[in-house]
């Protein structure tokens, strides 16, 4: 018996009781009042009456409390639980678009309502299709655009990645999940270990300051009306890949949904700086292969260079002294020896200098064009933002542009700022750009970018010390120092004093760019007539959703948000057994996401795993995974870290959710992965807005809710049913008047299900 039907059954034993009760107490009233009334001879003849049919009073009394045993739980069925289920199950159908007729078992009147409440349902459908088909109509045109731009997004070769502000992902193409796939801590396990997917955060792969630097750039850029404006920058991952990043903005255009604008011939004339950015797009390349070639070359032309520059002295000296005719044998002997020993060792340097690992004395590093004005615009915000300290622009060539890497830079400005004041309270700054002077005295493409200052000068000890310290502004650490900035432009940088005026100043020797920013026509895509005909089926990649332009994720708590707006890792587990904490282990994971109100099936996590023990026969026909197909297979050490990064900034979903997080938790210790989001228990929510239903079983809940159950007892087959059923109880918690993530979880406690243990 399943608790639902010991309830009931309580109740009606209750009920029984309770008007059984009612009716000796009516009766007793009754008979003591009739008792009162009669004289003395009358209750004497009438208990001479009475005594010997006592066993048929008794006999009436059982038939009666029978009587009322068959009535009423008959009467509860037709007009207490009939009634709830008819409206539980009403609920269902104005949440579900399928079309199910409604049955009641309760009287003629309930079964007359559920009839025209099956009348209504139909119309409601037939509406719902008409209005459905008249949107398809109108949303053609658009569907035909979208399948055009995912038909061009898998074709590139190049990783795409379109973001909102919040960094969250709104489309990538198939690029980009290979090549965010080799930047995966562990790109052997299953798909979805991967760091993409629609919602997830582009800061768990960039630092985020490098793609704020990045936006206030091109802010720049659009004030000063550029067409088509654009910054790029270069960042090492957390398994040492160098990846080049070019970053466009997605502009928000007055005359049309937010949404990409290179479409559009006009989109330079209708966006403006007073229309805000509503994402940006993100072009990738992994140059790491590149990079350590390029690297290489350097080291061997280094090597070859510098170390054989002596050799060469040593053997034209040596050359030039055989060519004496009055040379004594010795003499001559000792500058063949020379000669020789200077030949096998330009010999062995030519053999080893490829593979000699010294470090370069510039590191190659793609440089920017920027207008050195922006930049002192830049390091002036950066540094007035340290504690206490102050930043002005003494004399700025407006008109001079350089070729630098910004990032970095503003960093190195930050940092000397930094311990100007705190090792010298030095806390006015001021920064001067000029060009600097060739050795002719005309001008070069070089600049001086000078950070000053009144105050104590310093020793060349103290300079050296902090050109080749890594460098840290507050809680920010950065592996480079200045000298290794210095290196990345090929300048140079030193310290001056002005006596006269009492200045002193830290100088960077910087590059210019040879030609300055010139605004290019707004670029128009062309889209040829042959991609007219396009279908969702021909080469349309799921990896997008625009919808996502609209969501903010940082703006509230996540117990303050609503469900609607949260973002779902909905998963299973197959186990060996039952009992978490004697033994039984994890043999499979699988987990799909829930973006945006919507069902991501592409974006899917499924991986077996060895749990180093027996795997019980009983259990083999449930699950249907055998020993063969577990061994060799990753350990849950090794799983279990790719599961969290995969579920990471999510809500947590599962059915029975108390049982699959015991076995998470059981490991924490051992992988040092702890799962700390919230978790939903669809069973628990299936309790909440189903409380008169007798099962609550995850088969029971898909057949009430009109979901098809496919793949049932595989973990991610589970997993995706799950999501489905969830999606289908969001509405009818909404109904019940619960919105947000808090109020959602605070009912799931309140039900008799959230006591259960493992």
């Amino acid at each position: 018996m399943t608790d639902h039907e010991r309830q009931q059954t309580r109740a009606v034993v209750l009920a029984v009781a309770g008007i059984a009760g009612a009716l000796a107490l009516w009766l007793g009233a009754t008979g003591a009042m009739l008792w009162a009334t009669l004289a003395p001879d009358e209750r004497g003849q009438l208990a001479a009456l009475l005594s010997p049919r006592g066993a048929l009073l008794f006999f009436a009394a059982v038939v009666m409390l029978a009587g009322l045993a068959w009535w009423v739980p008959r009467m509860h069925r037709r007009w207490v639980e009939a009634p709830a289920q008819l409206l539980e199950e009403t609920r269902v159908l104005l949440s579900t678009p399928t079309l199910r007729s409604l049955a009641s078992s309760g009287g003629s009147a309930l079964q007359g309502l559920a009839g025209v409440i099956n009348q209504l349902v139909a119309q409601r459908t037939q509406l719902r299709d008409d209005m459905a088909r008249q949107v398809a109509a109108a949303s053609r045109g658009i569907e035909q655009e979208r399948n055009r731009l995912a038909a061009l997004m898998s074709e590139l070769t190049q990783a795409v990645v379109v973001c909102n502000l919040d960094g969250r992902i709104l489309l990538y193409n198939a690029s980009a999940k290979a090549q965010f796939r080799t930047l995966s801590l562990s790109p052997s396990l299953a798909a979805g270990a991967e760091l993409i997917g629609l919602g997830r955060s582009i800061y768990a792969v960039f630092d985020r300051k490098l793609v704020a630097h990045a936006l206030e750039k091109i802010d720049q850029q659009m004030q000063r009306g550029a067409a088509s404006p654009s910054a790029q920058f270069l960042t090492t991952t957390a398994t040492g890949q160098l990846l080049r990043v070019q970053l466009a903005p997605v502009r928000n255009v007055a005359s049309a949904p937010a949404g990409l604008a290179v479409d559009r011939p006009d989109a330079a004339d209708t966006a403006s700086p007073a229309n805000p950015l509503n994402g940006f797009v993100l072009m990738l390349a992994n140059i790491t292969r590149e990079f350590e070639q390029e690297s290489g070359r350097d080291q061997l032309l280094l090597g070859l260079t510098e170390g054989s520059r002596a050799s060469l002295g040593n053997l034209s000296a040596a050359v030039e002294m055989l060519e004496y005719p009055d040379l004594d044998d010795a003499q001559r002997q000792r500058f063949q020896a020379v000669v020789h020993d200077e030949v096998r060792a330009m010999s062995a340097r030519l053999q080893s200098v490829a593979t000699q690992t010294s470090q370069s004395l510039a590191t190659r590093w793609p440089l920017e064009d920027m207008l050195g004005a922006d930049l002192v615009a830049a390091a002036l915000r950066r540094i007035e933002a340290l504690p206490g300290q102050r930043a002005a622009a003494a004399e700025v060539d407006a008109t001079m542009w350089l070729k630098v890497d910004s990032f970095s830079l503003l960093q190195a400005l930050s940092y000397l700022a930094s311990r100007l004041a705190d090792e010298y309270e030095i806390k006015l700054v001021q920064l001067r750009l000029s060009r600097a002077e060739a050795a002719t005295g005309g001008p070069s493409n070089r600049a001086y970018l000078d950070l000053i200052w009144v105050g104590q000068a310093m020793s060349t000890e103290t300079v050296m010390s902090w050109e080749t310290d890594a460098m840290r502004v507050g809680t920010e650490a950065s592996p480079l120092t200045v000298r290794d900035v210095v290196q990345r432009h090929g300048g140079e940088f030193w310290f001056e004093r002005e006596r006269v005026r009492h200045l002193a100043f830290f100088r960077f020797l910087l590059p210019t760019a040879d030609a300055q920013w010139v605004d290019e026509p707004a670029a128009t895509a062309h889209v040829g007539a042959g991609s007219a005909g396009l279908t969702p089926q021909d080469s349309r990649p799921e990896y997008y959703d625009f919808d996502l332009f609209q969501t903010t994720e940082h703006t509230r708590e996540l117990d303050e948000r609503l469900l609607t707006e949260l973002a779902y890792t909905v998963f299973d587990t197959e186990t060996t057994g039952l009992n978490p904490s004697q033994g039984d282990e994890i043999i499979q994971i699988g987990a799909t996401r829930l973006v945006n109100g919507k069902l991501r099936r592409q974006e899917s996590f499924e991986q077996l795993m060895d749990p180093q023990r027996d795997i019980p026969a009983a259990g083999i026909p449930i699950h249907g995974i055998e020993p063969n197909m577990v061994r060799g297979q990753p350990t849950i050490g090794r799983v279990l870290p790719a599961f969290f990064a995969f579920a990471q900034d999510t809500v947590l979903v599962a059915h029975n959710a108390a049982f699959d997080m015991r076995f998470l938790q059981l490991k924490e210790a051992s992988t040092g992965v702890r799962f700390e989001q919230p978790v939903l228990d669809t069973l628990l929510l299936s309790a909440v807005v189903h409380p008169n239903q007798a099962s609550h079983r995850l088969e029971a809940i898909a057949e009430r809710l009109g979901v098809t159950i496919v793949g049932r007892h595989t973990a991610l087959g589970d997993a995706i049913v799950t999501a489905e059923v969830f999606l289908k109880l969001i509405p009818l918690l909404a109904d019940q008047g619960i919105h947000t993530l808090g109020q959602a979880r605070e009912a799931a406690q309140r039900t008799f299900y959230a006591r259960v243990k493992y």
